[in-house]
């Protein structure tokens, strides 16, 4: 199955699999303007910041290590300013990545900071900033664009940032990241996508956008293949130095010569009823867990 992953469908019938019976509505942009601002400075002097959707590292909620069940406790629900240090640690076992065919265990495949701040010393970038920042998997479409993103302007306007690269994890990752992105555009930053979620980054509209077909979690390149993640950064810096108008690029890496991976996520028909109802349960645990 050479055809990328249908997330939006996928995920609905998941859930419908599992007993709820209200589909999630995703956001929808199609027919509309795509906000886009060309960026203002050269690549070489631009300031370009790293938006990530992984959590800083809790001991108190769980375990996050590689390969950890979704843990809801772990989730964070305000962005967040970080240090950019090389001991700066993030997880992401708060997000439905795909557990199936990754583990999480390379941080670089989904938080690019190290190959951000490498490209700053080449002279690629003018700096990676002194700060990263969180986005929150926000499923509220209103609370993402209407708190979120303006929370994370205001971050980045003070900062001085001209650019953004946003790496999303999750289906809901990848809308969020793409609803924030507009927003920077329209206010005069810059950005681009680095992602697995096709069609929910299309269907948002983001300006520009790196399409890698690799498992859920491995946005920014394949974990332990740093060749890998530097082809994938590049291509996001190219896209932010060249593009005129909204623009996708497809990576031209191949995660597996048998694409038989995408037929695993999230998908009922692989499942017995029983698993299903399991899954159903271990879901609302971690519901309730986030909420708490």
């Amino acid at each position: 199955m050479r055809e990328p992953v249908a997330y939006i469908r996928r995920t609905r019938d998941w859930y419908a699999a599992l007993g709820y019976d209200k589909p999630y509505i995703w956001a929808d942009n199609t027919g509309t303007a795509v906000p886009f601002h060309r960026l203002s400075a050269p690549l070489s002097k631009a300031r370009v910041a790293l938006i990530t959707t992984a959590a800083l590292f809790d001991p108190a909620k769980g375990d996050q290590g590689a390969g950890a069940a979704y843990n809801g406790a772990a989730k964070f629900f305000t962005p967040y300013r970080h240090p950019a240090t090389a001991d700066a640690d993030t997880r992401i076992s708060h997000i439905a990545y795909d557990r199936a065919h990754t583990r999480a265990a390379d941080p670089r495949a989904w938080f690019p900071l190290a190959a951000l701040q490498a490209a700053e010393a080449a002279g690629r970038i003018g700096s990676a900033g002194a700060f990263f920042y969180g986005a929150p998997t926000n499923r509220s479409q209103r609370i993402t664009r209407e708190e979120d993103a303006p929370a994370l302007l205001a971050m980045l306007q003070e900062d001085r940032m001209d650019a953004a690269v946003l790496v999303p994890n999750c289906p809901v990752c990848h809308q969020s990241v793409t609803l924030i992105a507009r927003h920077l555009e329209a206010n005069g930053i810059a950005t681009v996508i680095l992602g697995c979620a096709l069609d929910i980054v299309q269907q948002a509209g983001a300006a520009r956008f790196v399409f890698s077909d690799f498992p859920l979690g491995n946005g920014a390149g394949k974990p332990d293949d740093a060749a890998s993640q530097a082809a994938t950064l590049s291509l996001g810096l190219d896209l932010l130095q060249r593009a005129a108008a909204p623009e996708t690029v497809w990576n031209p890496q191949v995660w597996d010569a048998d694409h038989g991976w995408k037929d695993d996520y999230s998908n009922p028909a692989k499942l017995t009823p029983g698993e299903l109802q399991a899954r159903r349960a271990a879901f609302d645990a971690q519901k309730a867990a986030a909420k708490g």
